[in-house]
């Protein structure tokens, strides 16, 4: 017999199954797709539980929102572009599902390489050790000489290059963001921070006017929040550090100059799962109202099934 008192485990009270709550029943289970079957289908057989609930839960939200006129606005980072997803997004702006879209300065890189020259993304590592990394001559002229020409005609970032890629019209004007926007008059804003972009390193370079157009889509943007009150839906695909944060402040000087501005839905999709998103999209501005989401998965695979299914949840509607 040891020295130390032992529990006696013959004491414990239990109870049947039965009556216990239990998170997890079988009417949730996923349901096996069967070749020839459609995509409604598919989606229908999804787990009842976790991801698959809530990812559903989202989705009417958004429904709900168009149907009351409530705005859902995109916020992204560039790597959703480098993943192919442009004619996924565009194809929810011309079903009118997105009422503003918001990127970082290597989105709008990005969108305005693959516009004019249907290729984007170098090899940073083999072009760095050269110093010939971002150098390439007609990205910088282009989006530098665009952003001195918006601050002229006091354009915002987004609407300048949206504006000229829609003018010139280049060969895959079709597959660019910023031009589409435009064409749709959808808020395209474009959220720069100074240094982080390749068209910062060229000889064209003005900080005054890169500063003055990105400064004015923030307050296009901050608007833009504004309007979220009351049961409209804020997206954040891929964006760790600069949208977060514009976001957030954005909503501060939403409610700052508008008041009340609660009662919407954020959601963040991300491949791994990061601070400001969870805290400045995610969890903060919902506190006092709504709800916030986070889905972790590859951009390629889970940013157009998430688009597929709101397509037939509207088509239903």
């Amino acid at each position: 017999m040891g020295r130390y008192k032992e529990i006696d485990l013959r004491k414990v009270k239990t109870h049947s199954i039965r009556s216990r709550k239990s998170k997890v029943e079988t009417g949730q289970f996923a349901r096996p797709h069967r070749p020839g079957a459609s995509f409604n289908d598919f989606l229908d057989g999804l787990p009842h539980l976790l991801s698959g609930r809530e990812m559903r839960e989202l989705i009417g939200h958004i429904v709900r929102a168009k149907q009351d006129g409530k705005p859902v606005l995109l916020m992204m980072g560039a790597h959703v572009i480098k993943t192919g997803l442009n004619p996924v997004l565009i194809d929810l702006m011309e079903a009118g599902v997105l009422d503003g879209l918001a990127m970082n300065g290597a989105g709008a890189v990005h969108d305005t390489e693959l516009a004019y020259f249907g290729r984007t993304s170098e090899d940073v590592a083999e072009a760095l050790s050269t110093g010939e990394f971002g150098m390439a001559r007609e990205t910088g002229e282009l989006l530098n000489l665009t952003i001195q020409n918006g601050r002229e005609a006091d354009l915002g970032f987004g609407e300048a290059m949206g504006k000229k890629i829609l003018e010139d019209n280049p060969e895959f004007s079709c597959l660019s963001l910023l031009a589409q926007a435009y064409r749709l008059n959808i808020p395209a804003t474009v959220h720069v921070a100074l240094g982080t972009d390749i068209v910062h390193q060229h000889p064209h370079a003005d900080g005054a006017a890169i500063g003055t157009l990105s400064l004015r889509d923030f307050r296009i943007f901050s608007e833009a929040v504004s309007r979220l009150h009351g049961g409209g839906v804020a997206l954040l695909f891929g964006s760790a550090v600069i949208l977060p944060e514009v976001f957030l402040k954005a909503l501060t000087v939403a409610r700052n100059v508008h008041g009340a501005v609660t009662g919407f839905y954020t959601a963040s999709f991300d491949m791994i799962r990061h601070y400001r998103p969870g805290v400045n999209v995610v969890g903060r501005p919902t506190q006092e109202g709504g709800r916030g989401f986070e889905f972790t998965g590859q951009h390629e695979l889970l940013i157009p099934l998430f688009a597929a299914a709101l397509r037939e949840a509207l088509a239903k509607s």
